[in-house]
């Protein structure tokens, strides 16, 4: 694999121990973690290993990945093994995509909150969507839900919003049906809109009188029980943000939505464009505008990068990857299976083509091919972090052209 041209990593290298001692005092452990994991991954200070082509004999050194989950070059893997989980799981039916989206002003304390508030944003989402498809004015099923959450925007500002993949249809409270929605319609986007700020005001109210909130700068006023309530008292007459999706066309579509969506960090290095002492350039989407003019790019000083970046640093132990209803963890795989009973696929989808499990007491094999000739690379050496490898990579020598008849 080509390495980009850019990299968050090159940006937290060359800056990141100015940022963080102009910022001491005001970083989390979780945010200096991140920060260390981003900046050795893939280098000599995590070890690694040497490849050589068992063909042509190219080698090359491979580093060790840094694994966290923040890091925009150690996603692909994960989600590739997340995908393969789930494929079991899929549904014969239509699936839908809806968005719930938490105002502006929370948000703002959102930020000084994130276990808190990010918690409640998954559970009254999730009740909103469960309440209103058991309801037989609706729906009158027990639905799947698999909810992932997003904390930025294109911008990497601060916008916690849940992108929730619901099948169409669930199945009925006796347990003997599988009842599907109309159409291309799910539930009904208004009805939700309000049960969710309803049940996320309420649930915001209880933390705030248990005392589980945080205030500081120009929030701190919001720990009086009188003004939070005045804060919140617009909020509970305006309209939230909740939309649903154009249905998908198939598991297959909803298999390639969650390998795009489910791993996702707030940038990634394709959308770096430059960086220089002073600035970083990088693509965006303005979604307020539609067709190709909403792709612009930004510029911003180094140190808000960065520190735009690091806002979305999630708490430690926290999932931002939840399923409810038939997927609960509890008994999901009874509910699978009773679900597709239900739909006539009383089998699972066949697993994906793995690759044969190496022979433990063989040589290890690499991943990825030869770039020289595709080859089968074999690990010949390993290496201990923040040590250098014996052997130096070598090319593959030319291969002489053929001659003419």
């Amino acid at each position: 694999m080509s390495r980009p041209a850019l990299e968050v990593a090159d940006i937290f290298r060359s800056h990141g121990a100015a940022w963080r001692k102009a910022n001491a005092g005001h970083i989390s452990l979780e945010q200096l973690k991140v920060m260390s994991a981003i900046e050795r991954c893939r280098t000599a200070a995590l070890g690694g290993h040497v490849e050589q082509c068992a063909d042509c004999r190219h080698s090359r050194i491979a580093y060790n990945s840094c694994r966290n989950r923040h890091c925009p070059k150690c996603q692909g893997a994960a989600a590739r093994d997340w995908l393969e989980d789930r494929q079991a799981e899929l549904l014969p039916a239509g699936y839908f995509h809806l968005v719930f989206t938490l105002p502006a002003q929370i948000a703002d304390i959102a930020y000084q909150n994130k276990r808190v508030i990010y918690g409640l944003l998954f559970k009254a989402s999730a009740e909103a969507v469960l309440t209103i498809a058991a309801d037989p004015k609706h729906l009158g099923a027990k639905v799947a839900i698999t909810s992932v959450l997003h904390t930025w925007g294109s911008a990497m500002t601060h916008h916690p919003h849940i992108h929730m993949i619901v099948p169409g249809g669930g199945i009925s409270p006796d347990g003997q049906r599988w009842v599907s929605c109309r159409p291309g319609f799910f539930l009904p986007v208004r009805v939700l809109s309000r049960l969710f700020r309803r049940l996320f005001c309420k649930r915001l109210v209880a933390a705030h009188e248990a005392g589980e909130l945080k205030f500081f700068g120009p929030h701190t006023e919001l720990a009086d029980r009188a003004r939070f309530n005045r804060f919140l008292k617009p909020l509970r007459k305006s309209e939230w943000v909740v939309y649903a999706k154009e249905p998908f066309g198939g598991p297959e579509a909803v298999l390639a939505y969650l390998s795009r969506y489910t791993h996702r960090v707030a940038i990634s290095n394709a959308r770096l464009i430059s960086a220089d002492e002073t600035a970083v350039t990088f693509k965006y989407k303005d979604y307020r505008i539609d067709g190709p003019s909403r792709y612009k790019t930004m510029t911003l000083p180094t140190h808000e990068f960065i520190r735009r970046f690091l806002c979305h640093v999630l708490p430690k132990g926290f999932h931002r990857i939840r399923h409810y209803g038939l997927l609960a963890n509890g008994s999901r795989t009874a509910n699978i299976a009773r679900a597709r009973e239900l739909l006539g696929s009383s089998s699972c989808p066949p697993e994906p083509e793995t690759e044969r499990a190496p022979n433990p007491d063989g040589p290890e094999i690499s991943a990825h091919p030869c770039p020289c000739c595709g080859g089968q690379m074999i690990v010949i050496e390993t290496f201990q972090p923040g040590c250098k490898p014996r052997r130096t990579p070598q090319r593959a020598p030319p291969q002489p052209a053929d001659r003419a008849p």
